[in-house]
C-alpha cells in the first residue's frame, strides 16, 4: 500500500537529521513541513535547537508521539530511530532518499511500521498544492 497520502493527512511529524544548516536537507525538509502548517519536531542529539525551535536528541524525549516520523539520516543512524519509533507506536515512518536501505526497510515493516520510501516530502507536499 502507498502511505504517502495518509503521512500527508497527518498533521504531527518528526524529523529524525533536522539541522540548522539551511543548504542540507534536514533543515529544507524541517521548515517546509512548517511551512505547510504541520507540527514538526526537531530530532537531532547534536543540536539545541534547529530554526530557533528546542531540538530533541530522541522520539522518545518528544512531548508527544510523533504520528510520521521522516528520516533524513543514513542508514546506519536510522536504525536505532525505527526501533524506537516502533516502541513509542508510530503509525508511519518515511524514509527521504538516501535515508533508507533494503535492510532498514524490512526491519520497518517487520516491526509493523507502515513504510514510506522512494520519494521526498516536499516533492509530494508541492504536488498537492
Amino acid at each position: 500500500m502507498d502511505y504517502v497520502e495518509e503521512a500527508l493527512k497527518r498533521k504531527v511529524w518528526a524529523v529524525v537529521g533536522a539541522t540548522d544548516r539551511k543548504n542540507k536537507f534536514g533543515y529544507k525538509i524541517y521548515k517546509n513541513l512548517k511551512l505547510e502548517g504541520y507540527t514538526v519536531y526537531p530530532v537531532n542529539p547534536n543540536y539545541e535547537t534547529v530554526d530557533g525551535d528546542l531540538c530533541y536528541e530522541s522520539l522518545s524525549k518528544l512531548p508527544v508521539v510523533p504520528e510520521v516520523v521522516d528520516m533524513v539520516v543514513s542508514p546506519k543512524i536510522g536504525d536505532a530511530f525505527v526501533e524506537e519509533a516502533s516502541k513509542l507506536g508510530v503509525d508511519i515512518i518515511w524514509f527521504q532518499p538516501g535515508a533508507e536501505s533494503d535492510e532498514l526497510i524490512e526491519k520497518a515493516n517487520n516491526l509493523g511500521l507502515n513504510v514510506v520510501y522512494n520519494t521526498c516530502v516536499m516533492m509530494e507536499t508541492d504536488r498537492r498544492k
